[in-house]
């Protein structure tokens, strides 16, 4: 049986303002089934965020035909490349944020919060600072069982269970981070993005998202102040800084993340239990979050 990885998985967002979500839910569908592509995209009022898996070609002719609206003319994507497609079905969905914060929704057109990139973050890390002398901290976006997998070497981890918990986190430790600057991360930028232009909007001074998050760093940079692999919402659970899929995986009860040693557990039976779940009564299988691996 051939491994070889002939399918290639992009992941994309970008922060722009639609309104004919109906319409577009109805092309995107007919495109994705006509190219043959699995994966999920989400149509919302404050942008789009993707995650689609399929042959290089129908990837091509797709994001050809998605960067044909002027509105997604500079869309901008990660790819990573596969043995099989990193999703079972196609679901093109309308939601009302691309990523749950319970807050006013993003209008770029009112201005984007500063982006630090991979090659830079990694210098200003090396140095302990930023490239005004001021000291840099990172601050996690990403929910707690996302940041055990992996995460920058001395973070901001507030353990939140989902990213709506984001906002009051953040007001409240304000204070602390006076006079640092601040960049946030998650997965591939959506939240890091949101969380940087509420921050800058509740009057943090010094704030920054990490551009393209950890997948876009892994792939400019490495895993230089990295721990760890990072977790992303397909069937592959976590990559590793080389961006290959690692042996950790994810319950299909509880959503839980099971690393190779955990699944030696008598308690780790696939597609029914794992260690963080078994002997817990009724425990319904999950269902995966709206994040994307663009998130």
């Amino acid at each position: 049986m051939s491994h070889a990885a002939n399918h290639v998985n992009i992941a994309a967002y970008k922060f722009v303002t639609l309104e004919n979500l109906e319409e577009m839910r109805a092309q995107y569908q007919a495109q994705c089934l006509e190219l043959g592509l699995k994966g999920t995209v989400l149509l919302t009022p404050e942008g789009i965020n993707m995650f689609v898996s399929g042959p290089r070609e129908s990837i091509d002719r797709y994001l050809d035909w998605v960067r044909s609206d002027a509105r997604l003319a500079d869309l901008e994507w990660k790819e990573s490349l596969s043995a099989e497609q990193s999703h079972k079905r196609m679901l093109v969905k309308i939601k009302k944020e691309i990523i749950t914060m319970r807050m006013p929704l993003i209008k770029p057109e009112l201005g984007r919060a500063p982006a630090v990139d991979a090659k830079t973050l990694k210098r200003w890390l090396d140095q302990g600072h930023d490239d005004d002398g001021v000291p840099v901290v990172m601050m996690e976006t990403r929910n707690a069982f996302e940041v055990d997998v992996g995460t920058f070497e001395n973070t901001l981890d507030y353990r939140i269970e989902k990213f709506s918990e984001f906002p009051d986190v953040v007001a409240r430790h304000k204070n602390e981070l006076e006079g640092k600057t601040v960049v946030t991360f998650c997965t591939g930028g959506i939240r890091c993005e949101k969380a940087a232009i509420h921050m800058k909007n509740i009057g943090y001074e010094r704030v920054y998202q990490l551009d393209g998050g950890i997948l876009k760093y892994f792939e400019e940079v490495g895993g230089d102040h990295y721990k760890g692999d990072c977790f992303v919402f397909d069937y592959r659970t976590a990559l590793n800084p080389k961006l290959e899929p690692t042996e950790t995986v994810q319950c299909f009860a509880c959503r839980a993340v099971v690393t190779p040693r955990q699944q030696l557990a008598p308690e780790y039976v696939v597609g029914v239990s794992c260690p963080h779940c078994s002997g817990k009564e009724s425990v319904a299988p999950a269902e995966p979050g709206e994040n994307v691996a663009a998130g």
